[in-house]
């Protein structure tokens, strides 16, 4: 069973920063229209867009599992009901969000799924893997048991137990948070940095500034047009930047490194510094140790040297 977090700065920086906004709205609408009936209430249907909100901001109060799975695949099918079953038993203690990846393929992407289904745990902001391929229901239970006993959970209580053994939220990482919700960017930005100025090593910090810079440069794009003329535009600097950045925002991590460092190495001068600055730049949104991060440094520093 893996016990690695899987891009955990990602939860809350870049790539899913510019989903964000789009999420709450979501979920605004949903609790507009009411509460869901009792039998689907453990069970949440999630895209990229709600993601953030029904699955990041959950787990920060109540532990979520997350099956991302295939509807229309029949050998798959038993195994769902079986995870809707245990999370109507938790009664609240834990919640199980679904994805559909055939629906959601950048998703798909973003969780860098090889198996259907794999379930994930979300818990406290943070994602984790923990198992690929549908499991019987007997395995399925104690995987889940020995998962919450390591987290120091209990399954079967109130989420909120263990909110007094927490750590204190930073008041300046609180007021980013908000002020990214409220789409306030320059507020964002200006807690990330005095957080900075304070905790230069700060990792969290830097990944949040980075994903507030992303946010800044892509609100006003059309995403369509940009990738249109950034196809029949190899060479324009401007335009490449642009679709690196609108790649990143959606999850597409990797292409996104791949397009600046093939820049990289067809200019020179000021432009290959340019394209080399927004590069490094990009790899701030993630953490230093994420997989895509250590390929394509040493990819850039091929391309460089």
């Amino acid at each position: 069973m893996a016990a690695e977090f899987s891009r955990p700065g990602s939860l809350y920086g870049a790539v899913d920063l510019g989903a964000r906004k789009q999420a709450l709205d979501a979920q605004a609408r949903r609790e507009a229209a009411g509460p869901p009936g009792a039998a689907s209430a453990a069970v949440i249907e999630v895209t990229s867009a709600t993601f953030n909100a029904e699955v990041v901001e959950r787990s920060l109060s109540v532990p979520v599992i997350v099956e991302a799975t295939m509807r229309r695949a029949e050998q798959v099918q038993q195994f769902s009901e079986v995870m809707e079953k245990l999370a109507a038993e938790a009664a609240g203690a834990w919640l199980l969000a679904r994805v559909d990846v055939e629906a959601e393929p950048q998703l798909a992407q973003a969780l860098r799924m090889r198996a259907v289904p794999t379930v994930y745990l979300a818990f406290q902001g943070q994602l984790m893997p923990l198992f690929e391929g549908p499991l019987p229901e007997a395995q399925l239970r104690q995987a889940l048991s020995q998962v919450f006993e390591q987290l120091g959970v209990e399954a079967g209580a109130d989420g909120d137990a263990d909110a007094a053994d927490e750590p204190p939220v930073d008041p300046e990482l609180l007021r980013a948070e908000q002020a990214v919700e409220k789409g306030d960017l320059d507020a964002a930005a200006a807690a990330y940095e005095r957080l900075l100025a304070r905790s230069p090593s700060d990792e969290g910090a830097k990944i949040g500034l980075a994903g507030v810079g992303l946010l800044r440069r892509t609100q006003d794009l059309d995403e369509a047009d940009v990738f249109g003329r950034a196809a029949d535009a190899s060479e324009d600097v401007d335009l490449q930047l642009q679709a690196a950045d609108l790649e990143m925002v959606s999850g597409r991590v990797d292409e996104a490194y791949d397009r600046l460092i093939g820049l990289v190495r067809r200019t020179r001068g000021g432009d290959r510094d340019r394209v080399r600055v927004h590069l490094l730049g990009l790899f701030d949104a993630l953490p230093a140790d994420d997989p895509s991060v250590v390929r394509s440094r040493r990819a850039l520093a091929n391309a460089l040297f």
